[in-house]
């Protein structure tokens, strides 16, 4: 299992959101560069970036930032937010992230996902997003309800060449109260794609249990910024 640090940007800055909310927001850093370099001497091979303004506007206003953690040596990343089109896609490449994560779009128009993954350029490089209020799956920087759920979603998903499936229970992102194993399990259960998970996880106890379930990748986010969670430790943990 792999550990994916998360850089959630917002103004250029290092941020994090209670349960999605923009109105409650803690700023953590204003170098994610620096962050990014921590995060490798810990030990992740890998980063988990959100860009919270284009998860809402669509546009990539957080881009020097984004390249700047991309350019941190032995690191690969995941970039997620504001994702919508083809042009996008190869855009956020060209940032120099590994992979793209894609949630609000891929709900609205199935087909264009679809057709987008089956690119031979894009082999290996296309994460999908479900990011979900209790069953129901949320959109547009988590501001929009939607009526799909999870497990309709990701059945819809499992023949798709997917680098991996991000499933986030939105209630408990930033709330260190424990991540949703029990969901989390079930959908691991559902699909032969990889999942990481996300939200909630607030100890190195947490970390062991996604391991346990069959997680390939844990995102830990406001743990790490407020001291819960040993990186170092964690990475350990995960990929031994």
């Amino acid at each position: 299992m792999e550990i994916f640090p998360a850089i959630d940007l917002r103004d250029g800055k290092i941020v994090r959101l209670s349960q999605g909310d923009y109105d409650r927001q803690q700023i953590y850093a204003s170098d994610a560069s620096a962050v990014a370099g921590q995060f490798v001497a810990a030990g992740a091979k890998w980063i988990h970036v959100v860009d919270l303004d284009a998860a809402r506007s669509g546009r990539r206003t957080n881009a020097d930032a984004i390249r700047g953690i991309c350019r941190t040596a032995g690191v690969r990343v995941q970039l997620g937010g504001g994702i919508r089109n083809d042009k996008a896609v190869f855009e956020a490449l060209d940032l120099g992230v590994n992979r793209v994560i894609i949630g609000s779009a891929a709900l609205k128009n199935w087909t264009w996902f679809e057709k987008l993954t089956q690119q031979a350029a894009l082999a290996g490089k296309i994460v999908l997003a479900l990011d979900a209020r209790g069953s129901k799956l949320a959109a547009e920087g988590w501001t929009e309800q939607t009526d799909l759920t999870v497990a309709e979603v990701a059945q819809r998903a499992s023949s798709l060449p997917l680098a991996a499936i991000v499933y986030t229970d939105i209630e408990r992102d930033g709330m260190l109260n424990g991540p949703d194993l029990e969901g989390t399990a079930e959908l691991i259960n559902s699909t032969s794609l990889p999942i990481i998970a996300s939200g909630g996880i607030a100890c190195i106890n947490d970390i062991a249990r996604c391991k346990e379930i069959g997680c390939t990748g844990a995102i830990v986010g406001r743990a790490y910024y407020e001291g819960k969670i040993d990186l170092a430790d964690a990475c350990i943990m995960a990929q031994t």
